[in-house]
């Protein structure tokens, strides 16, 4: 890894069977996963420190409050089971055995989950974000970061949403006032110099 890849950590959060099929079409999906893939790569021949993200709740949903609109519809229609093959990540983006895989129960990667303990723990400083959707896990999780000063680039184009009017504001308005907002073609040169 390169001295300016030190204390770095791409994190890949939701690329999951479930919720690629039912929050974006499918050509927006591929699209994701296509950039995300590359990235991904990219981070491993570098030896880059990576975390994967997981929603993903127990069986009959215990966590699943009856006022959380999204998260009662994912309960009632069984998308999440935890025995399914929806709520594996997608091929492509599946970790390897040395890559932590974070269980969240929540929409934001830090709230009640061990990653900032991980993060700290490996001096990790510089955060790079990759996930669906972009007005859900991604922008709770940079919103988290924020707070915990770390600082964040959130990879545009291995981010989508099922809004893209949403993904447009979120990259091109909003992260670039607390953050920093890169291409995945920008992130690979960034890992290969």
């Amino acid at each position: 890894m390169n001295r300016g890849q030190a204390g770095t950590v791409f994190i890949f959060m939701d690329f999951q069977n479930y919720i690629l099929e039912n929050f974006l079409p499918p050509e927006r999906a591929e699209q994701v996963v296509k950039q995300a893939e590359a990235v991904l790569a990219a981070a491993r021949k570098a030896g880059c420190f990576i975390i994967h993200v997981a929603v993903c709740f127990r069986p009959g949903y215990p966590e699943i409050n009856g006022r959380n609109k999204m998260f009662s519809w994912i309960r009632d229609s069984n998308m999440a089971d935890p025995s399914s093959r929806g709520i594996a990540f997608v091929d492509r983006m599946a970790p390897q055995p040395e890559e932590p895989v974070v269980q969240k129960r929540r929409v934001g990667a830090f709230g009640s989950t061990d990653l900032d303990m991980i993060l700290r723990a490996k001096g990790i400083e510089k955060v790079f974000l990759a996930g669906v959707a972009t007005s859900h896990v991604v922008l709770t999780t940079f919103n988290q970061a924020f707070d915990l000063d770390y600082d964040l680039t959130v990879i545009h184009d291995a981010c989508a949403d099922g809004d893209e009017t949403a993904h447009v504001f979120l990259t091109e308005t909003f992260f670039p006032k607390l953050g920093n907002v890169l291409s995945s073609r920008d992130v690979l040169a960034f890992l290969e110099g």
